[in-house]
């Protein structure tokens, strides 16, 4: 029911979700809902801010993955690329 919603105010978001938005902190902090919604607010550790050690081996893997040099190609390939892991590299067309 509407009347009985949440908002939910936290870190910004990794990924875009329908009815999710981002604001900045001074906004987030004088956000009002409608009368009998309920607001939840995750706080911020200010001092673990920053990227963690798991961000940082992430970004470094994706680096290496797109560093790789591409296969061979294949002469019969339809056109619809071809597959790196689990990315797609599709052909330039230009």
């Amino acid at each position: 029911m509407y009347a009985e919603s949440t908002a939910v105010v936290g870190p910004l978001a990794t990924f875009s979700e329908p009815h999710s938005y981002d604001l900045c902190e001074f906004h987030a902090e004088r956000l009002t809902v409608p009368r009998g919604w309920e607001v939840v607010r995750h706080e911020i550790d200010v001092e673990d801010s920053g990227p963690t050690g798991d961000d940082l081996l992430a970004l470094a893997d994706a680096v290496r993955e797109a560093a790789r040099p591409e296969p061979p190609r294949n002469p019969a390939d339809d056109g619809r690329g071809t597959r790196r892991g689990h990315l797609r590299v599709l052909p330039d067309i230009t």
